[in-house]
């Protein structure tokens, strides 16, 4: 049995979960609201103030497919109530980010700045000039945007310069020597 895909999950009050036909689950809390079809094999039941994620069978796909059910509700649960954030440092001389509204502004070295758009029902805050934060509702789509920032300039091994996760640990490589 999936330990994740039984266990059920808890709603809190003040959050709605609609379940309708081909497994589209609405989850309305606080935040926001986030919609999304789930597989259709899985049963989803509410059980009281808590949902049940069932499979039909032990086939290897139905097990998989159990546990990513549970998540995914579970994910959008705890996105329309407390929200998900990451958190992005940039590193290096001359390297920093700018707001202007809705456009991120990245100066990373190149010979022009990297400007980029929030896409929709995602916020980027600066804290300072070397640190992004970037909120949001959908785990799915912070995280997505986060690696798109990240990507712009990822961090290199010798000296560290990037944009880099906060939790991120880079290798170091030691730089080469000279002859004598």
């Amino acid at each position: 049995m999936s330990r994740i895909g039984r266990m059920p999950i808890a709603v809190p009050a003040g959050v709605t979960v609609d379940i309708a036909e081909n497994n589209k689950v609405t989850v309305k809390g606080p935040k926001g609201t986030l919609e999304r079809v789930l597989p259709a094999e899985m049963t989803i039941a509410k059980d009281g103030d808590s949902i049940v994620v069932t499979r039909p069978n032990d086939l290897k796909k139905m097990k998989s497919l159990h546990g990513l059910t549970r998540t995914l509700i579970n994910n959008m649960v705890i996105g329309v109530t407390e929200g998900y954030e990451k958190v992005l440092e940039v590193n290096g001389v001359g390297y920093r980010a700018a707001k202007q509204g809705k456009t991120l502004t990245l100066s990373l070295g190149y010979s022009h700045p990297v400007v980029m758009e929030d896409p929709e029902g995602i916020e980027c805050v600066l804290d300072g000039q070397n640190k992004i934060i970037v909120k949001g509702i959908d785990k799915e789509k912070v995280g997505q945007y986060a690696a798109e920032i990240r990507e712009k300039r990822a961090p290199e091994p010798y000296k560290g310069k990037g944009i880099k996760y906060a939790d991120e640990v880079i290798r170091r490589k030691v730089g080469k020597t000279g002859k004598k």
